[in-house]
């Protein structure tokens, strides 16, 4: 369903919670169907994505190692790196 969330789980170094948030973020906008907040959506959205960070966050935590990393990067590592090049 969420094909463009990057697998978090067995980078090095770990994902940070910025990518961690952006990923939930994502993830809360494909099940809504919200792109873009408005006063009614807004307080849903954003409770929905504190949640859905901190449930991954703890997700991270609880999984043993990872044997083989992600095949890509998160999209803020992919932009922190074109930027610093």
């Amino acid at each position: 369903m969420c094909r463009n969330i990057t697998t978090l789980r067995g980078l090095e170094p770990s994902a940070t919670p910025d990518e961690i948030e952006a990923a939930a973020r994502q993830y809360v906008r494909k099940v809504s169907g919200v792109q873009k907040t408005s006063e009614a959506t807004e307080a849903a959205f954003e409770r929905a994505v504190a949640l859905v960070t901190a449930a991954t966050r703890e997700l991270l935590v609880d999984l043993p190692p990872r044997k083989v990393p992600p095949k890509t990067e998160p999209p803020l590592r992919r932009i922190r790196r074109s930027a610093n090049a």
